[in-house]
This record gives C-alpha cells, structure tokens and sequence, in this order.
C-alpha cells in the first residue's frame, strides 16, 4: 500500500506539478491577462502554484517544499540568482539576503523562542506541575475534570506546539480513560477535549501555532504588527468562550454515567534545584515581557530570544535540546516568508492590487471566502502549508481593499482592516478539526481508540461553524483590532 502511495505521488503527481510549473514559467506573459506583469512576476507566479500544489499533495514533507521554493526564488528572481535568468532587464529582482533572511525572520525566531520554552518546561517539570495544579482545582466531578482538561490543554497550547501538548496530556488522561466503564460516552468526550482545547488554545497567543506566527509576519511586513500583549488581549477570550462551548457541546454529545472521577497525576521524580528555579523564573519573565510590551517597549521577537540566551549560558540549554526543537515548522513558515518577500519585491503585489478591483468588492463576502477557503484546507493540508499559501495572497487583497480611494474602502476599515481579515484567516485554519487527518491533536485522539471518525467530524463541523461566525463578528464588530 504504501509503495503504490509512493507509486502515485512520485509518477503521477510530481510531473504533473512540474508539468503546470514549466507551463506558467514558458507562456508569454500576456498569457495572464494582467496589465504591467513582466517575466520574474511571472516567475513567482509560477512558484506559488508550485508551492501550492507541492503542500496540498505533499509529494515530499512541506517543509522540504519551503526549502525548495527558498532555492527556486534565490536562482530565478534574486539579484544573485543565475545570470541568464536573473536578468534586470526582465524585472525587478529581489536582494538574495532578504530571500535568505526568511530563515532567521523575527517571527521564527519568535517561534524558535516559544520551542525552547517548551522543551525546558517539560525537561524540568513545570508542564506536570501546572498540570497538577490545575486540575487539583476542578474536583472529582466528571464535568468538571473534562472542564479542567479543556481550559488545562487550551493554557498549554497557548505557549507549546499543539502536538506536544495533545501527547502530553494523553499520558495524563490514559489511565484515568481507563477506569471508566466501557460503556461510558464520556470517554469519548474526554479522548475528544484534547484535539479540540489543543486547536482552540493555539489561538491564543502569536506563538500558539504557525498559522498565527505566519499571520503576525506578514502584517509586520505590512507596518501593521500586533504585538504579543495585543494579540492576547483579544483573542484569548474568544478561546475562553468557545472552550465553554465545546464543554457544553462533550457534555451534552457525550454524558458522563460515571458520578466520580479521581485523577491521579503522577509527580515528576527528581528534587527542585538551581535549574528548575532558573527554568520557572526564566519562563514566568519572558511571559510577563510578552504581556507588557506596551510598557517595556522590548519587541516580542527580541523577548523570544531572552530564554535561549539564559538557558545556553547556564548550560541547561545543549546539543541534546536543539535536537528537540522543531525545525521543520520553523523551515515550513520561513519558505511562507519567502513567498511574501517575492511577492513584494518583485511588485507583483503592487501589480496585482491595481489589476483586480478589490475596492469594489462586497467586503463581507471576500472575508467569508478568505475563512472558507482556509477552513477548507486546513482540514486536508498542514494548518501552517494553508496560511503560508493563503496568506500573503490575501496581504494584498487587504492591502487593495484598503485604498483611500476605493468605495468599499471605509465598510473594510470598520470591519477592522487588514488585521481582522488575516487574523481571522489564522483563526480559520486553528478551527479545521474535522478528521483524524486535520491535526496532528486529531490524530492522536485517534489513536485511543475511542473516538469513531463520525464523532470526531460531528464535534469538529459544530465547533468550526460556531467558532468561524462567532470568530467573524468577534474580530469585526465585538473587538476589532485598533485601525493603527
């Protein structure tokens, strides 16, 4: 089975990729339709249909595919590429450093920052001492545990990867899953509160998840950053409300017959010393830094390198633990970078905001169908594959909504701008939770055995379609992001 997969992907799927990719590169440019396109525009087009197509099938991992767009774009529309292609007298080439820089972008070292976080948060304890914690304040009533690992979950993924988090507490809940009878359908509600607290909880925080590391970097790029507390301060309550509705939604799907649930974290071995103290100080600071941005002035980018600076200097932070950090994430948002730098370096951004009247547009409807498309495939691609892809395409959509001059100009702003429109998209692809296949979260309460796919998408379509309304009006009419 898994030679024919290989069979499909490698002798159907990646000619015709690379088919559809000679093809836009060979046509004339007028092919297009597009007024002032010239031949490297064409080139990146033709490299985000290659990326598109390489992420949706993943021929190779998705990762690899950003690598090799970063490649493809340095040899065929940077100032340093091959000399017959990169030709300026066939456009405007983008500086090779600032396409290399994507690598060490300030919102993957944002990213890099909370890995490493995470990874001396587990080594040390302070995952299941929080967890102990936690849960010691929700009781022994059934409800309320499921309650306690919903908001416990959604506080971790807000800080950890959304994988990590989802096996952790898989650990923690395995055995208390099996002392409930097996005809118990609370089971399935609890084995269901982690891919759905760990989804949600990512939305929290600009480093919950890619999507939202993708998102805070392209409106960096767009002189329309949010910082860090920002970010927090209106979206954590919305991953507050529809944590409350998902518990309402397990309870209700799926009761408890059990009264009395006892559960029974087991602590982590080994005493408290100077490291463990560093660990909790270090990770409490770069938080409070994080959250007062405002007031310290200190970029979150730059507060993200404080605890590997800390914890390298201390010794604590090795060999051993850059190996667990997660390179293939932060190499996946980098190539979206990548794609963004082109985009703009080219002008093919500027070329395509004046050829598609995107100030004409219904501004509601561009909105909705941004977050459909992102809900879509997020549901069958990489959450970060679908914001790297869909993203800096919709930067410019906002970018030409947002002419002084176009009539639909005003109705976008009081929506809430640029900011609402790419925060949502990321909101979309957190909420795709539909199969097993969606997130890795998914997966993994797949594999408890006790969630059936149907269960799985009945719990994953009603929490997508409250969450993308609700999301809709929390972001353009409850608490939109300032205009500036």
């Amino acid at each position: 089975m898994a030679d024919k997969k290989f069979n499909v992907k490698y002798c159907v799927l990646l000619p015709i990729v690379l088919l559809v990719t000679i093809f836009l590169v060979a046509v004339p440019v007028d092919f297009f339709g597009i007024n002032g396109l010239n031949v490297i525009q064409q080139r990146v087009i033709a490299l985000f249909v290659f990326a598109a197509l390489m992420w949706i099938f993943e021929i190779i991992p998705n990762w690899a595919t950003s690598v090799m767009v970063i490649v493809l774009a340095l040899l065929t529309v940077s100032n340093k590429g091959l000399g017959f292609l990169c030709n300026p007298d066939f456009g405007t080439l983008v500086d090779y450093k600032k396409i290399m820089s994507a690598f060490a972008d300030p919102v993957v070292m944002l990213f890099l920052g909370g890995f490493v976080l995470a990874i001396m948060a587990e080594r040390y304890g302070l995952d299941v001492t929080l967890a102990r914690a936690l849960l010691k304040l929700f009781g022994t009533n059934p409800n309320f545990v499921l309650l306690g690992f919903l908001i416990m979950i959604s506080v971790f993924s807000m800080f950890m990867s959304n994988t990590a988090t989802a096996a952790m507490m898989l650990a923690f809940l395995a055995p208390v899953l099996s002392k409930l009878p097996s005809d118990d359908k609370g089971k399935i509600g609890l084995a269901l509160s982690i891919p759905v607290a760990a989804n949600l909880g990512g939305i929290g925080t600009p480093i919950g998840t890619p999507p939202n590391a993708t998102a805070k970097g392209y409106l960096e790029q767009a002189g329309l950053d949010i910082s860090f507390g920002d970010w927090c301060i209106h979206m954590i309550p919305y991953v507050l409300v529809m944590i409350l509705i998902a518990w309402v939604l397990l309870r209700f799907v799926f009761p408890f017959k059990t009264k009395k649930l006892v559960l029974d974290i087991p602590k982590k071995e080994g005493k408290s010393d100077w490291r463990t103290y560093t660990v909790w100080i270090t990770f409490i600071v770069t938080i409070l830094l994080w959250a007062t941005e405002s007031i310290t002035k200190i970029n979150s980018n730059v507060v993200a390198l404080i605890p590997l600076a800390v914890f390298t200097a201390c010794g604590l932070f090795g060999k051993e633990e850059i190996k667990e950090i997660n390179w293939s994430v932060l190499w996946l948002v980098a190539g979206g970078f990548a794609l963004g730098y082109c985009l703009q370096g080219t002008g093919l951004a500027k070329v395509l905001i004046e050829a598609i009247p995107f100030g004409s547009m219904s501004v509601v409807l561009v909105l909705v169908v941004a977050g459909l498309v992102c809900y879509f495939l997020s549901n069958f691609i990489s959450n970060s594959a679908t914001a790297a892809l869909l993203i800096p395409i919709l930067i410019v959509v906002a970018e030409g909504m947002a002419d002084p001059s176009a009539p639909a100009n005003a109705q976008f702003m009081s929506l809430g701008g640029a900011r609402a429109m790419i925060v949502f998209v990321a909101t979309c692809a957190s909420i795709a939770m539909l199969f097993p296949i969606s997130t890795p979260p998914n997966a993994i309460a797949s594999s408890t055995g006790l969630v059936e796919t149907k269960d799985m998408t009945k719990i994953g379509l009603i929490i997508g379609v409250i969450g993308f309304v609700f999301g809709y009006f929390w972001l353009t009419k409850i608490f939109p992001f300032p205009l500036s």
